[in-house]
Formats: structure tokens, sequence, C-alpha cells
């Protein structure tokens, strides 16, 4: 992927991603928008399922609830407020750090004694969602 699309596709994705939770804090007592095509579909949560919930139980300071409902809450935290910051510096001083940092990244999860254990930890945390009835 080239570079200018990865950020314009990370930085939307966390501007969405903000106003969603932004949409979700502000009326979570009325809104049972659910936007998991997977359980929309079927009835049964996905490996993601919870993940908004984790990230509003973290910025509340709940950490180990956050860590309960889906750890993957914790990740998306961090990318979500680092990821822009991030690319805005590579936008202003003309520098390509985060791009490495991906292709980096990509390259490490690409080979098979990391990618197998990620995808087992992936397929364990849908069985954990399916088993608490997310």
């Amino acid at each position: 992927m080239k570079k200018n699309k990865l950020y314009a596709i990370v930085f939307i994705a966390c501007f969405l991603g903000l106003a969603y939770l932004f949409y979700k804090i502000k009326y979570s007592e009325s809104s049972h928008l659910s936007v998991c095509i997977i359980k929309n579909v079927t009835g049964y949560a996905c490996p993601s399922c919870g993940t908004t919930r984790a990230v509003q139980l973290f910025l509340q300071g709940d950490f180990a609830a956050s860590l309960q409902m889906n750890p993957f809450g914790i990740i998306v935290v961090i990318l979500m407020v680092v990821a822009p910051v991030w690319i805005l510096f590579d936008v202003i001083t003309n520098k390509e750090t985060f791009y490495f940092w991906y292709k980096k990244i990509e390259e490490i999860i690409r080979t098979k004694w990391i990618a197998i254990p990620l995808i087992i930890l992936v397929i364990i945390n849908w069985i954990w969602n399916i088993y608490k009835g997310l």
C-alpha cells in the first residue's frame, strides 16, 4: 500500500472511530445501534464485539473491566490516539516514520511463528466473546 493511501485510510478510520465513540457515549442510553455485520446477520458476536465498550471503559479509567470486555479495546485506544498525531507529524515534517513502522510490523506479522499465535488469540477472543454473550 502506498504511503498516502495508508495515511488517508488510517486517519479517516480514526476520525470515524472517534465520531462513533462520541455518539455512543452521548447517546448510549437511547441507542441500540450495532455496526457489527456478523452479529447483525448471525446473532453471534465477532472477535471485535465489545471493543467500543472496552474503549469507553478504558477512557473512564476502568482498565480491568476494559480488558475483560475485549482486549482489542486497549489496542484500539492506543492506535486511535497515537496514529493521527503520528501521521500529522509525518505530513508536517515530510517524513515517513509511520509508514516505515507499518511496513516493518506487517513484515513481522507475516511470519508464520507470529501469525499463527495471533490467529489463535483472535479465535480464543472470539470464543470468549460468544461465551460472555456479547
